[in-house]
């Protein structure tokens, strides 16, 4: 088949082990992040088969429409709202998907919590341009860490704050507490009242239609002013520009992202970019070699599968 693999930033595909499961195939890489609907429809309408990183690539009715060859759509990882599966379907394109480890991404969340509160970016600027300490940072010990959702990134992320001597506290669906509460953690009644308690704030949540805009502007600014927020979930998960608003009001006082509504970022004047108070890193959570062997190395599978006429792991 030919196969094309969106979206692959630093051409890091090819250099994966798991790249030689597609040697029988025409497999084509595509590094930029084309947005216009129109040049992406042209540039895709000669493949067969399309791999999908993560979210990288919304895959809308109209687009799927314009890609009349188009018999298989492959997502490394699960399969999201940017991907209109209903769509597939109407057209007979299959759609798989995989599993995935929240290892990487809970390894980065409690990276962005160290170095937010130590405020060690700031640090390491200073000492690189000659100068020596300029503030004081606060250690993550005797903290509160607040948990939005308690999936399997966010419960790994909870052992590494047992670890650090850090309480944790969790807010989600009446599900959420209850697996929460059997891990024996405290849980919260509300979000605002989590936001309002915690030192820390870490979202943890998959984004769809109810979890949408799930946080506010109002429990943003009830945090404490010198509480620090997390997000390597999703941006979307947080109302529009809350986080901008409530950062230039000092409440919470720090932020740490992972996620952008548009993604790639590459504008440096990016309000999150630009404030003083924010680390951002480029939605890294993911990114991260062993991570990338196993999403691929499913992804291959299936299309090898489905060329075989036996797809799996398809999504219904």
């Amino acid at each position: 088949m030919k196969v094309a693999i969106l979206n692959d930033y630093q051409r890091a595909v090819p250099t994966l082990d798991c790249f030689a499961r597609v040697a029988g195939h025409e497999v084509e890489i595509f590094s930029d992040a084309e947005r216009d609907e129109a040049k992406l429809a042209e540039r895709l309408a000669g493949f067969d088969a399309l791999v999908l990183i993560r979210e990288r690539t919304r895959l809308t009715a109209s687009l799927v429409a314009k890609l009349p060859r188009l018999k298989l759509v492959v997502q490394t990882g699960k399969v999201g709202p940017h991907v209109d599966v209903d769509a597939c379907r109407g057209r007979g394109v299959t759609v798989c998907d995989s599993g995935g480890s929240p290892v990487a991404t809970a390894e980065l969340t409690w990276a962005l919590v160290l170095i937010g509160l130590r405020d060690l970016l700031t640090e390491a600027d200073r000492a690189r341009r000659g100068l020596w300490q300029g503030g004081l940072g606060r250690a993550v010990a005797g903290r509160r860490l607040g948990l939005i959702g308690f999936g399997r990134i966010a419960q790994r992320v909870a052992r590494y704050a047992a670890a650090f001597e850090v309480p944790v506290t969790v807010w989600g669906r009446d599900s959420t507490r209850a697996r929460a509460g059997e891990a024996g953690l405290q849980t919260a009644t509300s979000l605002a009242g989590l936001c309002a308690e915690s030192d820390v704030v870490s979202v943890h949540l998959r984004l769809t239609d109810g979890t949408r805009s799930i946080i506010k502007f109002d429990h943003l600014a009830g945090m404490k002013p010198d509480a620090l927020f997390v997000n390597t979930s999703r941006a979307e998960l947080v109302e529009p520009g809350a986080l901008e608003r409530a950062l230039a009001l000092g409440r919470p006082g720090r932020a740490a992202v992972d996620v952008f509504e548009n993604e790639p970022v590459l504008d440096p004047a990016h309000p999150l970019l630009a404030a003083p108070n924010v680390v951002a890193t480029p939605h890294v959570g993911f990114v991260e070699r062993d991570t990338y062997e196993r999403y691929f190395g499913d992804a291959f599978e299936a299309v090898n599968a489905f060329a075989a006429g036996k797809p799996v792991r398809v999504v219904t």
